[in-house]
């Protein structure tokens, strides 16, 4: 197959996850994968314009990322703030690294988006007198624009909110489904994905939704680390998905370690709870051991400095004092404050024996957010024509190096509703081929077939990117956690070879697998950026360098499991159809 450009098309499928071939099949004209703020929102509003849409999640419609959202959504709603400081203050935080289009888009389109839903049923906290919607201030932000709902619910109400209003409108749902691989058509197209439902039924196991349009809102990775505030499906599978499917990623270097997640002990993996940036926002200090608040004279924001400041300022100040923690003192709040603004933070910490409202909160920075994604265009394109990419596991260019604190959830929003008005326009979405290509479903041992990977190599992927790819990284890090992350394939790889067997396709092997992918594309892109810029903090490397870097890493899966690694020529990202540049190829 050729791409219009005459190029080798960019959709041919690289390789796919073994799997039984598909037991069932369904049709639909758009399927969205995710059950998120970005992908209930794509589904609510194609199924008003009258397409028929499927939604897959991975656990229940509830139970994804944006439940957890504590801080609230980020939008130009308060008097005296405009898209214009919005816009200033996204860009700042992103190191110059954020799409100057993407992020004018996102800021001018959010206050009408979150009217919209806010009309959907989301309820925002509110002024008891004037009604008005009451707004905070977090980390990066010159402005109180922060808008939340049930003091630091906010994830929770907007999750309730979209998922009631699509089971109102009665749209397909499965639940408890790992999404597997994409299908094509002849031509390259997306034409649907395969899936396995976890659970009794009529879909029981390996089956295929096939669609004209394909929705990847399957939210991060943060399960690559050892701690994270990532919920445990978070595990990169629309990513993987979309490299093997041959769709370009980007900027996967950049994770955003929250600076305030409750503190554990040395031991705790998993999911930590995290401490709203919000209690920064509403006066809470950080402070070490003696009571010292290090982030005064650090930047003029002191502990509301956009994220990788403060997480590199705690950590700057950890090595200092030989320590595994700092403290975030809110005690000043008093108990009614602590109450009413931050019941879910209150309960967490007196879940875990610690008491805000008399002693400092321990905490330390652990991984929360992906920067990177698939590559998209302003209407959630990929390069895959057909298949979108919204929220979290998309890279619009809104992020820059850094996101900027609240602007996921309204990134989630805005592009949602744009991806929802390119498919549904007059055209309309093309109707899956009869004849779709379906990916690789043979028996293990298939001649150049990838295995699987145990479900015990997770926590080794955890260990290996904790250790050589988190917060701090050097060149020696990256290329001793590379060289491990190439030996855990390689033993896997040569059982297949010896004995003709790989690990048993299922739930766990399939992450591990799809873990083990990310994590590769995350080390690769990091190796090459050699410098610190936003949330890549390269201690060998320690300046910014605009003149070599101030533009975007793009990575491709080869069909035989290679990476290509390729550089943008500025900040902006090229149209998803614009020929690649500087290739790099690294097995």
């Amino acid at each position: 197959m050729t791409h219009p450009t005459g190029r080798p098309d960019a959709a041919a499928p690289a390789t796919a996850l073994r799997a039984p071939a598909p037991g069932w099949a369904t049709e639909a004209d758009v399927v969205v994968v995710g059950s998120g703020v970005a992908g209930l929102t794509v589904a609510l509003r194609c199924a008003a314009a009258g397409a028929k849409v499927t939604v897959v999640t991975k656990a229940r419609l509830d139970d994804g990322s944006t439940r957890w959202a504590q801080g609230g959504i980020a939008a130009a709603l308060g008097e005296g703030d405009t898209p214009e400081q919005h816009l200033d203050d996204t860009l700042v935080a992103g190191a110059g690294l954020c799409d100057e289009r993407a992020v004018r888009t996102l800021v001018t389109e959010g206050p009408d988006a979150v009217r919209r839903l806010i009309a959907t049923g989301a309820r925002f906290d509110a002024d008891d007198g004037t009604g008005e919607i009451l707004l905070t201030r977090e980390g990066g932000h010159h402005r109180r624009r922060i808008a939340h709902a049930g003091g630091d619910a906010t994830g929770a109400e907007i999750s309730r909110a979209l998922v009631e209003a699509v089971r109102t409108a009665g749209i397909d749902t499965v639940e408890n489904a790992l999404v597997l691989d994409l299908l094509k058509d002849g031509s390259g197209r997306a034409a649907g994905v395969t899936l396995h439902v976890m659970g009794e039924g009529q879909r029981d196991g390996v089956g295929a939704v096939r669609a004209g349009a394909v929705v990847l809102a399957t939210g991060g990775m943060g399960q690559i680390f050892s701690a994270t505030t990532n919920p445990a499906v978070s595990t990169g599978d629309g990513v993987a998905l979309a490299l093997r499917a041959g769709a370009e990623v980007s900027d996967l270097e950049f994770v955003q370690f929250h600076p305030t997640v409750l503190w554990l002990g040395p031991e705790a993996e998993g999911q930590q709870p995290l401490v709203s940036e919000a209690v920064r926002g509403e006066g809470g200090h950080l402070v070490d051991a003696d009571g010292v608040r290090f982030m005064q004279g650090r930047h003029e924001l002191a502990e509301l400095a956009p994220r990788d400041i403060v997480a590199k300022g705690i950590t700057r100040r950890m090595q200092e004092r030989g320590a595994e923690h700092m403290y975030l003192d809110a005690r000043h709040f008093g108990a009614r404050m602590w109450e009413r603004r931050f019941p879910t933070i209150l309960a967490a910490c007196r879940a875990h024996g610690i008491d805000p409202v008399t002693e400092p909160i321990p905490v330390a920075p652990a991984a929360h957010y992906a920067s990177g994604g698939v590559r998209t265009d302003l209407r959630g394109r990929t390069t895959v024509p057909g298949l979108y990419a919204c929220g979290e596991v998309a890279c619009t260019g809104v992020h820059g190096a850094n996101r900027l604190a609240s602007n996921s959830l309204l990134e989630g929003l805005v592009f949602a509703e744009r991806i929802a008005e390119d498919i549904t326009a007059a055209e309309g979405p093309a109707r899956p081929a009869a004849t779709a290509e379906q990916p690789y479903t043979g028996a293990p041992g298939a001649p150049g077939e990838a295995p699987l990977l145990a479900s015990e190599a997770r926590y080794e992927i955890q260990h290996i990117m904790t250790h050589g790819a988190g917060v701090l990284r050097s060149a020696e890090s990256l290329a001793r956690a590379a060289d491990r992350l190439e030996g855990v394939h390689d033993a896997a790889a040569a059982q297949l070879r010896r004995d003709g067997k790989t690990a048993e396709p299922g739930v766990e092997t399939w992450e591990a697998t799809n873990l083990h992918l990310v994590a590769r594309v995350l080390v690769a892109a990091a190796l090459r950026r050699e410098e610190t810029r936003g949330c890549h903090w390269r201690e060998d490397r320690p300046a910014r360098d605009d003149a070599a870097w101030r533009r975007h890493l793009l990575v491709t899966l080869r069909p035989d499991g290679a990476l290509d690694v390729r550089s943008t020529d500025s900040e902006a990202f090229p149209p998803p159809t614009t020929p690649r540049t500087e290739t790099e190829s690294r097995p």
